[in-house]
C-alpha cells in the first residue's frame, strides 16, 4: 500500500488546472527568434532555457507588440495593439524630455489599465525589475502609478543602453551607483535585476505574486563584466559577437537561477513562467549566429524577423511538457490571459484574447484571427496577419505586400498580384484597424 499512499501525496502536490498561479513574465531585450538552442541556435549555449522548453510549451508563431522597444511594452501592459495603445513609438509629439536627453517621451495615461493593475486588484503582490520605458519621473507613467507595488530599474529606455549606470530607480527614489561614476564599469545592472527577482520571490513565496522581469540584455551596448564568457578566446569573432553570445548565455543562467529559487521554495508547481523577447534581433549576425533564424529582417522591420518572438511557457502539471505549438498569438493577449489565470477582471476595449486554454494544452480554434502592428520611425508602416496571410504596407498609399506564411514563413514571395480578393479585404481591415493619436499622427488620420 505504500505506492498508493505515495500516489495520493503526489496528486495533492500537483497543481489544479483551475488554481490561480504565481506569475513570472521574463522578457529579453533584442533577443532574436533564432538565438535559443530550442529555436535552432547552434553556437550560443542556452541549456536552462532549452530545458524550460522541454518542461513546458514552445510556441513557434508568437509575436511581440511592435518591432521596437517602447510600443511593444505598451502593448504588453495594456492589452491593446499598436494602433490603439497609448505609447506607439519610442518618441512622439508632445510628451516630456526624457532622462536620456531626447524629447517626445509620452507616458502611459492615468486612465490606462495595465496588467499589473488587473493582477494587483485580484490580490497579487506585483513587482518589476529591468527596463520600463513607459513614463519618466513624476509622470502618470511611473511603474508605481501603473500597478506595481515595488520595482527597480531604468525608467528611460535610452539610459538602459548602458549596462553600467551611475544610478537606477527603486520605486520613486533615485539610487546612485558611485562605483559606476565617470564611466567606470564595476556594477552590472543585469546582475542587480536578477538579485531583485530572487529576493522578491523569496519574500513573497507564501503570497500570490506577479513578477515582471524585462531584462536589458542582449541589447547594445555589448558590455559584459571582464573575465566572463567562454567565447573570449574566439579571436576570429568581433568583440561585439563575443559579447552578444556571452550576454545571451548569462541571461540563460539567470533564468535558471529564478527557476531554481522556485524549486527551493517549493512553489514551482504553483508558478507559471513566461519567457520571450520584446522584438526581433537588433543584429542578424548572418553567418555567425543567424539570430533571426530563417525569418526575414530584424528589429525595426515589419517582417517576421522584426516581429516574431521566441515564447516559452512553463507550469509543471498544467502546461504540457515538451509540447511545440503553432498557435498564433501576440502581446495584446497577455493581459486577458493573465487576468483569466489569476481570476481577475478583464478591462473593456482590449484587442487581445485569452490563450489560457491553449497554455493548458487545449486546441487553438482562432487561426483566422486578426493581428495588427504599426510603426512610425521610417514614416508610417502597417502590418497585419489574418489566418496564414501576412500583409505589409511600407508607407501610406503604397501597394500592399502579401505573403502566405503557411508556405513562405521567410516572406520571400509577394503573392498580392495573384490574390486580389484577399488584398481588398486586408486593405479595408488596415483602414479600420487604428484610432487617431495626437502623439503619433499618420496620413490616415481624419
Amino acid at each position: 500500500m505504500k505506492w498508493a499512499w505515495s500516489l495520493v501525496l503526489l496528486l495533492f502536490a500537483l497543481p489544479c488546472a483551475g488554481a490561480t498561479p504565481n506569475i513570472i513574465f521574463i522578457m529579453a531585450d533584442d533577443l532574436g527568434y533564432g538565438d535559443l538552442g530550442s529555436y535552432g541556435q547552434k553556437v550560443i549555449r542556452t541549456p536552462r532555457l532549452d530545458r524550460m522548453a522541454g518542461e513546458g510549451m514552445r510556441f513557434t508563431q508568437c509575436y511581440a507588440g511592435s518591432t521596437v522597444c517602447a510600443p511593444s511594452r505598451s502593448v504588453l501592459m495594456t492589452g491593446q495593439h499598436a494602433g490603439h495603445t497609448t505609447v506607439r513609438g519610442n518618441t512622439g509629439k508632445g510628451g516630456v524630455k526624457g532622462l536620456g536627453g531626447a524629447g517626445g517621451r509620452v507616458p502611459l495615461h492615468p486612465e490606462d489599465v495595465t496588467v499589473a493593475e488587473v493582477l494587483q486588484e485580484a490580490g497579487y503582490v506585483t513587482g518589476m525589475a529591468g527596463k520600463w520605458g513607459l513614463g519618466e519621473p513624476g509622470t502618470s507613467g511611473e511603474p508605481n502609478a501603473q500597478g506595481f507595488d515595488e520595482w527597480f530599474g531604468y525608467l528611460n529606455q535610452r539610459r538602459a543602453h548602458n549596462h553600467y549606470p551611475d544610478y537606477l530607480w527603486k520605486n520613486r527614489e533615485k539610487v546612485p551607483m558611485p562605483a559606476n561614476a565617470n564611466g567606470a564599469e564595476r556594477i552590472y545592472s543585469h546582475d542587480l535585476f536578477t538579485d531583485f527577482a530572487v529576493d522578491f520571490i523569496r519574500r513573497h513565496a507564501k503570497e500570490k505574486f506577479f513578477l515582471y522581469l524585462p531584462y536589458c540584455v542582449p541589447h547594445a551596448k555589448y558590455q559584459l563584466p571582464p573575465g566572463v564568457g567562454e567565447h573570449e578566446g574566439r579571436r576570429e569573432w568581433s568583440a561585439n559577437e563575443r559579447s552578444h553570445a556571452a550576454m545571451v548565455e548569462r541571461l540563460d543562467g539567470d533564468v535558471g537561477k529564478i527557476l531554481d529559487v522556485l524549486k527551493q521554495r517549493e512553489i514551482e508547481n504553483e508558478t507559471i513562467v513566461f519567457f520571450c523577447s520584446d522584438n526581433g534581433a537588433a543584429e542578424r549576425w548572418t553567418g555567425r549566429f543567424d539570430s533571426s533564424g530563417a525569418l526575414r529582417g530584424r528589429k525595426r522591420d515589419m517582417t517576421e524577423g522584426g516581429l516574431r518572438t521566441p515564447m516559452l511557457v512553463r507550469w509543471p502539471g498544467v502546461v504540457p511538457a515538451g509540447k511545440v505549438s503553432e498557435a498564433v498569438w501576440y502581446f495584446p493577449d497577455v493581459l486577458p490571459t493573465l487576468a483569466e489565470l489569476a481570476g481577475g477582471q478583464v478591462p473593456d476595449g482590449l484587442d487581445g484574447v485569452s490563450v489560457a486554454a491553449t497554455l493548458r494544452g487545449g486546441v487553438d480554434e482562432r487561426r483566422q484571427r486578426w493581428l495588427y502592428w504599426e510603426f512610425f520611425e521610417r514614416g508610417f508602416q502597417q502590418a497585419a496577419r489574418w489566418g496564414d496571410w501576412k500583409v505589409i504596407r511600407r508607407k501610406p498609399g503604397a501597394a500592399l505586400q502579401l505573403y502566405d506564411l503557411s508556405k513562405d514563413p521567410g516572406e520571400k514571395s509577394d503573392v498580392a498580384a495573384g490574390n486580389p480578393e484577399v488584398v481588398r479585404l486586408l486593405e479595408q481591415k488596415l483602414a479600420e484597424a487604428r484610432t487617431n493619436s495626437r502623439s503619433w499622427p499618420s496620413a490616415l488620420d481624419r
